[in-house]
């Protein structure tokens, strides 16, 4: 529900699969959490049962969205991001604009993200995937060309500052 109905944090959904992966799956939920609240519940019933117009109109905010942050962190040196499916996150590779700005890691550098521009972005070697930095586009479009406009910026000035 978090994705299709923007329930993000209310820790609902569903799934259907092969027997033998839900009851795995069931297993494991059953252990690592607790039962969603009462009006979490409620929330998810109305929304799967409500006009799904929403969804629509969602998704295609989302696919702009999408294809602006993609296409803008493209156009940033040493930042390449290939096009997602299936979710509100760009995951891009930054190892060219980490070497340009002289930061060590993928974390030196979502540091200086946020110091230097103000754009938090989430390392990628929490994902296992140093190098990379996760942004979300589940903001608006302002705050979207904001972002990419400072990263710029800072791409710009450290890598400048480096070669200085």
């Amino acid at each position: 529900c978090s994705k299709a109905y923007a329930m993000t944090g209310w820790r609902i959904g569903y799934c259907g699969g092969p027997k033998e992966l839900v009851t795995a799956m069931s297993t494991i939920q059953g252990q690592s959490t607790s039962n969603a609240s009462s009006i979490t519940q409620r929330a998810a019933v109305v929304a799967l049962n409500g006009d799904q117009q929403c969804v629509a109109e969602m998704n295609a905010q989302y696919r702009k969205r999408h294809d602006y942050v993609v296409e803008g962190l493209n156009s940033l040196p040493g930042i390449s991001c290939l096009a997602a499916a299936g979710t509100f996150y760009a995951f891009a590779d930054v190892s060219g604009a980490m070497q340009a700005t002289g930061c060590r890691d993928d974390n030196a550098f979502a540091e200086l993200l946020l110091n230097e521009g103000g754009v938090a972005v989430v390392p990628g070697s929490g994902f296992g995937a140093p190098g990379h930095m996760r942004i979300s586009f589940a903001c608006s479009m302002e705050t979207l060309e904001k972002a990419v406009d400072r990263m710029a910026r800072v791409l710009r000035s450290g890598a400048a500052a480096k070669t200085a």
